[in-house]
């Protein structure tokens, strides 16, 4: 009997460790794909403008979330967001944090199976709010998205009103989605993961003292190539 219980516990210790690594696997991938999203949606100059990118304080990235994933009652999906440092965000960009985007309401255009996002945090409000918590999205977190949101004037208003814009990517198609009513937060579990402690998010996005791990340097290096300086 003894025998039988010790091998029970030796199973569920074994299956535990094989979740854990896996989970961990997950979220490296997830991370690296952000950068290398990122960086296929910023190699094309009309996808997202680069006065509005300048201007961002942070980035937040969603890759492929699939159409399949949303029914009845919302579901979710998982990326990474980066942060210029400095005073005022007007630094480089630093180490990320995870993220979760969770109580999607809304219907995929174009019929896609699965969507890209791209979230620019266009003030310092709006960037110490999802650090700090989880932040529901209003109607002009899409503000920016569509065809139009590429012109000059759509650029100001969008920049003057919002505090996060949010641009897609369906199929190798850009176009607007709404995230109104959704929210996202930092992913605090998939945080300890990455870094292998559970370190506080603000340390990691804003002290400038967290290391940017190996899997994250594609979608760090990538904002720091293409938008180095903080825009006026």
């Amino acid at each position: 009997m003894t025998k039988l219980l010790v091998g029970l516990l030796l199973s569920i210790f074994l299956v535990a460790t094989l979740v854990s690594a896996s989970d961990e696997t997950k979220d490296e991938d997830r991370l690296k794909e952000s950068g290398t999203v990122l960086k296929e949606i910023l190699d094309v100059p009309d996808n997202i403008p680069q006065k509005l990118l300048d201007k961002a304080d942070c980035v937040i990235v969603f890759p492929s979330v699939r159409k399949a994933a949303f029914g009845v009652g919302g579901s979710y999906g998982r990326g990474a967001m980066t942060c210029r440092q400095g005073e005022n965000f007007n630094g480089r960009w630093g180490a990320p944090t995870m993220m979760a985007l969770e109580g999607l309401s809304f219907g995929f255009q174009l019929g896609a199976q699965a969507t890209d996002f791209v979230l620019l945090v266009m003030n310092d409000r709006g960037a110490n709010g999802i650090l700090s918590s989880k932040v529901k999205l209003g109607a002009d977190a899409s503000a920016a998205a569509g065809p139009k949101g590429r012109d000059a004037s759509a650029e100001t208003d969008a920049t003057a009103r919002a505090e996060i814009l949010s641009y897609s990517r369906s199929r190798g198609l850009f176009a607007g989605v709404s995230l109104e009513g959704s929210t996202v937060r930092p992913d605090n579990d998939a945080n300890e993961k990455i870094y292998g402690s559970k370190v506080p998010v603000k340390e990691i996005v804003l002290s400038g003292k967290t290391l940017v791990p190996p899997v994250g340097e594609d979608l760090v290096s990538t904002l720091n190539q293409k938008t180095p300086r903080h825009g006026a």
